[in-house]
């Protein structure tokens, strides 16, 4: 690229940029594009020094790569300049289309400032456009301006280039040739930027998934080896807590096989009296006591927890379920309840636990009253800031929608709205066909007289026997209980009075024949007092009322005609 061969270019020296351009993009990495591009202006276009300055991320400069001369590369390479400076020399001097020269007569102002330069000796120029050794060339390196309109795109470097072999200033050619190349060193950079980027992500992209695979191979060595159940099922949509996965120790605890349990949900293997308690465990970090289904028709309590996992950052979200085994727990748990509502020697529930069943059925207001007695009754209870009116029968008024107003003010207004069924009893001593919850006071007669002779150890079997016989005597449903000592206590619900009448004289009837105690049969009788238990009163004053009557019922009967041992 002789000056005086313009604007007629030799086709080697075409050749030559052809084959420095095409280098460009065939270097392996980065740096080797950045050297491959400083190279090039050296090899390519006739100057004996080149430089590459790279525009960090933090928009300062930083000298990447020099050739053409190795002291400068040692002197300057990785020294930076800043942004400041760089667009000061970018905008003095002369443009040259996209270049920008800067004679040595205004160059010496830039001799203080902090980009990193090289200071080359020589004759001052002996005509006009004879090369300075303080002349100065950048040429400006862009991206393509993707927008497609005019001007540039973002700047990513400057190639700066210093004493041509010519000696002289470049002309036209030279100028064009060193703007194209400029150019095309910008795309190769970019191209080479992308390159490393692609490969820093795959790089970390590889590193994610072997760290994702271990996880993965970390995860399912925890669910398949945990000594307690484990299961992944279905969340959401229409197959919500369908079971997809389980662990060993899980098919072991149902005496399921795997492939079994993939056609069940947790609420097909839920106990039915715990379904609720399935349905108001959360999903994400829900807990609860409940009982699944073995395979031979038999319950297990279980403990469950629940946690919600994802199969990807926006995949689909799976339910995650521990389930440890608590049977043992349980079933201590359940013998301690047992314990203290349960008699030791016969196995019944014992005082508390009567009284506990009895108060369930009881309220402290009775259903049905008489005409009238609606208000006389709140003024008793000191419910006298009920909303509405009352009608001449003491019924609440209605409005013209037929709905009610009898509703107490503040936060107790909804406290009618129960499901409690109230109790009630048959009135008179006739049998006027009300049916209601009947207590049966028992009373052993002739026990004590067999504790005396055979001892405490014979009273014992005595108690066990009687207790088998009421058991054997009443309905599922009602409740035999001792109260202590030779009391027993029998609640039997919707009876009449000659119903309740007739199971006086079953049970009475079941425990007079003789108990065989130590090879030796002994009698006892029972004497029975009923009571009927109806809302408006207490536990203690039902049994009071029942203890009262057996009294009355044992005192009736003459001495002789009682059964005793």
């Amino acid at each position: 690229m002789e000056t005086e061969s313009e604007p007629y270019v030799r086709l080697a020296t075409l050749r030559q940029l052809h084959q420095v351009m095409a280098d460009m993009n065939t270097a392996r990495s980065l740096a080797d594009t950045l050297q491959t591009v400083a190279d090039g202006v050296v090899t390519g276009l006739g100057y004996e020094l080149a430089c590459v300055n790279l525009v960090r991320p933090d928009g300062d400069l930083v000298v990447a790569a020099l050739a053409g001369n190795p002291a400068a590369e040692a002197l300057i390479t990785g020294r930076v300049g800043s942004r400041t400076s760089w667009e000061r020399r970018l905008t003095m001097g002369e443009a040259w289309g996209d270049l920008r020269f800067i004679p040595h007569t205004e160059g010496w102002v830039l001799d203080e400032d902090d980009v990193p330069q090289w200071y080359t000796d020589g004759p001052a120029p002996r005509f006009e456009d004879e090369w300075h050794p303080s002349d100065r060339l950048f040429a400006p390196m862009y991206t393509p301006n993707v927008s497609g309109g005019g001007g540039h795109g973002e700047l990513i470097g400057v190639l700066s280039v210093d004493k041509p072999r010519n000696g002289r200033r470049p002309g036209a050619w030279g100028r064009e040739a060193l703007q194209m190349y400029a150019f095309q060193g910008a795309i190769a950079i970019s191209n080479a930027r992308l390159r490393a980027n692609m490969q820093r992500a795959l790089v970390r992209l590889e590193r994610e998934q072997q760290a994702l695979r271990a996880s993965e191979e970390s995860f399912r060595q925890a669910f398949e080896y945990a000594p307690s159940g484990m299961a992944i099922a279905e969340m959401g949509g229409d197959q919500h807590g369908r079971i997809l996965r389980t662990n060993d120790a899980l098919c072991r605890l149902l005496g399921r096989p795997a492939s079994a349990m993939r056609r069940y949900s947790f609420s097909d293997l839920v106990h039915p009296e715990d379904i609720g308690t399935l349905l108001r465990t959360s999903a994400e970090g829900g807990r609860a006591e409940l009982r699944l289904g073995r395979r031979d028709g038999t319950y297990v309590w279980v403990h469950l927890r629940n946690s919600v996992v994802a199969d990807a950052a926006d995949g689909p979200r799976f339910l995650l379920t521990h389930v440890e085994d608590i049977e043992d727990r349980k079933r201590r748990e359940l013998q301690l309840a047992h314990r203290a509502s349960h008699d030791a020697l016969t196995g019944l529930p014992n005082s508390a636990e009567l009284r506990s069943r009895l108060g369930a059925r009881l309220c402290r207001r009775p259903q049905s009253l008489p005409p009238g007695a609606v208000a006389s009754l709140d003024a008793a209870y000191g419910h006298t800031d009920l909303v509405g009116d009352y009608d001449d029968m003491g019924h609440p008024a209605y409005d013209g929608n037929g709905h009610g107003f009898d509703f107490r003010a503040g936060a107790d207004a909804f406290e009618a709205f129960d499901h409690h069924v109230h109790t009630v009893a048959p009135e008179g001593e006739t049998d006027d066909g009300t049916k209601g919850l009947a207590v049966l006071f028992c009373d052993l007669d002739g026990f004590k007289s067999i504790n005396d002779r055979f001892g405490h150890n014979a009273g014992d079997e005595v108690l066990i026997e009687v207790a088998r016989r009421l058991t054997h005597g009443v309905r599922d449903g009602d409740t035999v209980a001792r109260l202590g000592g030779d009391e027993f206590v029998v609640l039997a619900d919707g009876l009449g009075r000659a119903d309740a009448q007739d199971l006086a004289v079953r049970l009475r009837n079941a425990i007079i024949p003789p108990i065989r105690v130590d090879g030796r049969a002994v009698r006892v009788g029972a004497s029975f007092g009923i009571g009927w238990a109806h809302c408006g009163m207490t536990a203690d004053e039902v049994l009071k009322s029942a203890d009262e009557r057996m009294y009355v019922e044992k005192r009736s009967r003459p001495k002789q005609h009682r059964r005793a041992g």
